[in-house]
């Protein structure tokens, strides 16, 4: 996915802590590195035994801060998110803003954005202390999206993704969608693991998610036309980052009794879903079959 060259980027709804790390004596969590990570609640929601959260980190406040004048100096415009990784995220951020915000106004809802942490290493949230190994995620307790960047080389050379800039979007709408979802309710649902549990349902709701700012990504002013292979990037990370998939590669079997994201078939599925419908009405995956 490219970005329009003379857009505006607006660096401030990102934060840059890189380089900090946790701070205030916080205790870090190791894992897995499964990509898209859902916190609930202290509970740390994987495919692997990243552990109990609760008590780690002592619950810490998300660190605060300006903007790091790097982002503010460098990613100005859609050029910038065109030749920089962290400008990329800076301009998706901005752009599912501006979806979300739209969404939730057709609906009389004001909508509430989250924060978006770039860290490395470690950090410290309001759910506990997490290191990298653990992927993207959101803190529903933050209302806050957490991102080391060195994730998207491991999607690649751990778990084979062919990668690109698209793949790299759709992990950070999924977890835009999992924040859509606590406004709107549902993601206190997603607690039950299971193929057919509400943990998997959750995370494919945030899939379609995902596909449906797809759909909508150009109409927010800040990116050019998608092309069939960037739609196949967001797919390919789909599908390397499925439940049947990683416990086939990891553990040599498949137990589809303690999924929590879903098989590579339905993150695929319901990312299409989403991407062709356009609409969030068709994410209703906590009804019907899955």
């Amino acid at each position: 996915m490219t970005f329009r060259p003379d857009v505006k980027l607006d660096p401030g709804q990102v934060r840059d802590v890189r380089g900090r790390g946790l701070g205030g004596g916080g205790l870090a969590i190791g894992g897995g590195g499964l990509g898209t990570i859902l916190i609930i609640a202290l509970v740390l929601l994987t495919g692997g035994d990243l552990g109990d959260l609760t008590g780690l980190g002592a619950n810490a406040p998300a660190p605060d801060g300006p903007v790091s004048s790097e982002l503010a100096t460098e990613c100005q415009t859609g050029a910038d998110a065109n030749e920089r990784q962290d400008c990329r995220i800076v301009g998706t951020v901005n752009s599912l803003a501006a979806y979300w915000t739209d969404v939730f106004a057709a609906s009389s809802q004001q909508f509430q954005e989250p924060d978006v942490i770039l860290f490395s290493d470690a950090v410290n949230t309001s759910c506990g202390g997490a290191t990298s190994a653990v992927g993207p995620f959101y803190c529903p307790l933050d209302q806050t999206i957490y991102i080391d960047l060195g994730f998207f080389d491991e999607l690649e050379t751990r778990f084979g993704a062919e990668g690109g800039p698209f793949a790299e979007e759709y992990v950070l709408a999924h977890e835009y969608g999992h924040h859509a979802q606590n406004l709107l309710g549902l993601l206190q649902q997603g607690t039950e693991s299971g193929a057919e549990g509400t943990a998997v349902r959750t995370e494919l709701q945030a899939d379609c998610f995902a596909g449906v700012w797809g759909a909508h990504a150009v109409d927010t002013g800040f990116l050019q036309t998608i092309t069939r292979d960037q739609v196949n990037q967001a797919l390919n990370a789909a599908f390397v980052i499925g439940d049947d998939r990683i416990q086939e590669s990891t553990q040599g079997q498949v137990n589809p009794e303690t999924w929590t994201h879903g098989s590579s078939e339905q993150r695929q599925h319901w990312f299409t879903n989403g991407f062709q419908s356009g609409s969030p009405n068709a994410c209703d995956t906590f009804n019907g079959d899955i």
